[in-house]
């Protein structure tokens, strides 16, 4: 086989090699960009349902604060009766407790009264409290989730950069310089590539 043959054997390899390159890559770019849009997608969910439980858990607040001070004023018309020593008007008022302050009340006294009243209790738990705290909890995950979604989505459009680089690389290995030199950038433009496949394949995918 002379050099001739040679050179065109290998310059057939290294066209066949550019071609295989280009069309991977333009399939992989097309793909980092579909997955960066579905990841933004999610994240835009997310930061929607965060919203809505932060409004949410808001009003339940709104109601746990309005029990607490429903549960105040009963508390001081009972406060008020007894000081009076007035046993009838106490025992009604007493009999109108809410159930969540009924059995902080009730403890209250078991124990002896020894704190300030029975709003400092651990057992006593206004109406929309719980509900306040699980959607705040919830808002709070929502709102991780839509920043992780997010770095999901860069992460993709940044291999979106990387893989135009390969195709770079690959274009400028077909100009007509020197052999060497192609050979080099064709090389580079194949490390490229492995590596943002190898980064990619670490990557969550959302269909």
């Amino acid at each position: 086989m002379t050099p001739e043959q040679t050179r065109d054997r290998w310059s057939r390899a290294q066209e066949i090699v550019a071609v295989f390159v280009l069309s991977v890559t333009a399939v992989l770019t097309a793909w980092c960009g579909f997955e960066a849009s579905k990841w933004g997608g999610e994240m835009s969910i997310a930061f929607s349902q965060a919203s809505s439980a932060r409004i949410q858990a808001a009003s339940a607040d709104g109601e746990a604060r309005s029990a607490r001070a429903f549960d105040l004023t009963i508390y001081s018309a009972y406060v008020q009766a007894v000081g009076d020593g007035n046993t009838e008007l106490a025992d009604y008022v007493e009999a109108r407790f809410t159930p969540e302050f009924a059995v902080a009340f009730d403890a209250w006294v078991a124990d002896g009264q020894v704190e300030n009243g029975p709003f400092v209790r651990e057992e006593y738990v206004p109406q929309g409290k719980v509900e306040a705290e699980e959607l705040n909890a919830r808002a709070d995950a929502k709102f991780a989730e839509a920043l992780e979604n997010n770095q999901r989505g860069d992460n993709y459009s940044l291999l979106t950069v990387l893989f135009a680089l390969v195709l770079f690389l690959t274009a400028m290995s077909q100009r007509e310089v020197a052999v060497w030199a192609t050979r080099v950038l064709l090389g580079l433009a194949v490390v490229v590539a492995i590596i943002g496949i190898v980064i990619m394949s670490t990557f969550p995918i959302r269909i």
